[in-house]
């Protein structure tokens, strides 16, 4: 078990001289193809924040729609509130990816700067994000295509599930993969959402209402005023469309060199579309004069009053319908990335820190789909279950950074220091307020879950780094061990019959050892006396150098009885190292696998939790043309 943290060895550097810092900038290398270039990092990791345009201005409109056609007039000025902060939030990721080129958003940010607790909190929040952004997303895509196809209601679960192994599928083939495959459904939805924009600017009226017609309007009673509160619960709702601003930032290492500079040309690109797409929306729901109504989205609306209900409309929900599916790559793209961190400073385990080919995190892949997987079960494919719990992690990550941000720029000083503190103070003011308006707001709803997985997630985080710290100190990691010193050594071969296996066994046992034991289990049952007898003949007959030793075992365990024998080898020999090599088939094909007895897997279980013997698994291959 390795706790190796990955810092490269100085071994071999000339006396005097320093690593040079990490500045974010790094030669092209050979595995570039496997990264992201700025668009493509637009495509990979930027489908979250831009489906929210489906559902933040509804958020918006479903709560001022309480104070009625009045409560509806403050959609842009709260559209705008929004904007304001993403603009906020887009400068100051920009901040982030410069002073953290390795990646880890606001975890990497608390870590150095608010303690290891504070960066604890701030995962654990981010990660809860995460798995809840592909379950929301997967849950709304499938909403969109069963509100087409109502006789689709009825398996709603099996097609989130089946979309989910879909991109789950797409990402384990790398992230660029994943970009390549979704920069069209990407491209088509941002131009059909300009593209409406534009069209309906020069509209003086709605050019079709036939999708909200016989439907019910969801518009509250008139009212000539509108309370604070109010105004705040449409913000906290509206704010569901700033998810996903921070995944470019987490996700830095997965952009091809110079990653920091195509990191923040991603986080501006995507700020800016954002944002128009935002704005825009909320012009056109003022100027159409837009009422909520029941089974019809405000998108849909505003395709249909922008285009008229023809192709261009269903371009448009067929493509929201799509990204929305897809928005769960967001978090395939940036969790892993923040898994590796975490396990690279034994805060989860170090097999989420390994990579395969392609530059794939394909532990933390597979971690995210099982949990997605199991969300959304649990949720029975119900977008309404899983919303409230939406977007509360990611405004405490949100909140954490910039605080860490302020005191980075207080420690560095660099110039222009003042100016950028004061925008990390700024932002750290308007994301913590958002931060507990969103929980207050949706505590009843749900997010009481959320509040009570933060400190879990962080216990087991600590958890597991006690358990690193243990072994590390076991292993004495960081100290010069001792010289290495030749034992005495004594192999034991588990036999059960004669056969090549058999003398190879011994054989390999002869290489390992100074002494090689062999040794048999028999049982007292007559049936079992002339197998036992026979192998005895037998092996007086081969004479193969190797005592034979019969260990007598009343119930018919093989494991038990061999562990004590080994147990009494290490008390006859304390100095002597008791090795046991356990002799095992390997058949040609997958399947005769299942063919086998399995007693090597039962004998290596007892030896390792019994005894503190090494223990060795010989493999004799048998090739499909054997003879």
């Amino acid at each position: 078990m390795s706790i190796d943290m990955g810092k490269p060895s100085t071994a071999g550097r000339a006396p005097g001289t320093e690593e040079p810092p990490d500045t974010g900038v790094r030669a092209p290398a050979a595995d570039d193809r496997h990264r992201l270039t700025a668009l493509q990092g637009l495509a990979a990791l930027s489908l979250d924040a831009m489906a929210s345009v489906a559902y933040g201005p509804e958020s918006i409109v479903l709560v001022l729609a309480a104070a009625g056609a009045y409560g509806m007039g403050f959609t842009l000025p709260v559209t705008l509130a929004i904007a304001a902060l993403l603009a906020v939030l887009v400068a100051s990721y920009r901040q982030v990816i410069a002073a953290f080129p390795a990646g880890g958003g606001s975890y990497a940010v608390a870590k150095k700067h608010l303690g290891r607790r504070t960066s604890l909190v701030a995962a654990a929040s981010l990660i809860l994000d995460y798995v809840l952004n592909v379950a929301v997303s997967v849950t709304a895509g499938v909403a969109a295509l069963t509100s087409a196809f109502p006789e689709l209601y009825g398996e709603r679960v099996w097609i989130c599930l089946g979309v989910l192994v879909l991109v789950t599928a797409v990402n384990l083939r790398g992230v660029v993969e994943s970009a390549k495959a979704f920069l069209v459904p990407t491209a088509v939805f941002v131009g059909s959402i300009l593209a409406m924009v534009a069209v309906g600017l020069f509209r003086d009226g709605p050019v079709s209402t036939v999708t909200a017609a016989g439907h019910a309007s969801a518009l509250g009673e008139g009212a000539t005023t509108i309370g604070a509160l109010l105004l705040l619960k449409a913000f906290a709702a509206g704010c569901s469309a700033l998810t996903g601003v921070e995944a470019v930032a987490n996700a830095v290492p997965s952009f091809r060199a110079p990653a920091a500079r195509r990191a923040q040309r991603t986080e501006v690109a995507l700020g800016a579309l954002l944002g128009v797409m935002l704005i825009g929306l909320s012009i056109l729901i003022g100027r159409f004069h837009l009422q909520p109504v029941e089974g019809v989205t405000v998108l849909a609306q505003l395709a249909d009053a922008s285009f008229g209900h023809n192709v261009a409309f269903y371009v448009v929900q067929f493509a929201t319908m799509v990204l929305l599916a897809l928005a769960a790559n967001t978090s395939f793209g940036g969790l892993p990335v923040l898994m590796s961190l975490l396990a690279r400073d034994n805060h989860l385990p170090h097999v989420f820190a390994l990579k395969a080919d392609r530059q794939v995190h394909r532990h933390g892949v597979l971690a995210l789909a099982v949990v997605s997987a199991i969300l959304l079960v649990f949720s029975g494919g119900d977008t309404n279950t899983l919303v409230p719990l939406f977007a509360i992690g990611v405004f405490v990550g949100f909140t954490i950074c910039q605080v860490g941000m302020v005191r980075h720029w207080y420690g560095e000083r660099p110039r222009g220091w003042q100016a950028k503190a004061a925008l990390n103070g700024f932002g750290a003011l308007l994301t913590g307020a958002s931060a507990v308006v969103v929980t207050a707001t949706k505590f009843t709803e749900g997010a009481w879950l959320v509040v009570v997985a933060l400190p879990l997630l962080v216990l087991g985080f600590e958890k597991i780094h006690r358990a690193y710290t243990e072994i590390g100190e076991r292993l004495e990691l960081g100290r010069i061990p001792r010289a290495p010193q030749r034992s005495r050594s004594v192999v034991v071969v588990p036999v059960s019959g004669l056969s090549r296996l058999t003398s190879q066994a011994l054989t390999a046992a002869g290489s390992l050892g100074d002494e090689v034991l062999a040794v048999t289990v028999t049982h007292p049952a007559p049936e079992d006396r002339q197998t036992t007898e026979a192998l005895r003949r037998d092996w007086e007959l081969w004479k193969p150098g190797v005592e034979l030793i019969e260990l007598s075992s009343e119930t018919r365990s093989l494991g038990r009885p061999l562990a004590a024998y080994v147990r009494k080898l290490a008390q006859i020999h304390p100095d002597a190292q008791v090795t046991v090599l356990i002799p095992e088939t390997e058949p040609a094909h997958l399947w005769q696998r299942l063919l086998q007895n399995q007693r090597g897997s039962v004998v290596a279980h007892a030896v390792r939790r019994d005894t503190d013997a090494v223990i060795c698994r010989l493999r004799f291959r048998i090739t499909a043309d054997a003879r």
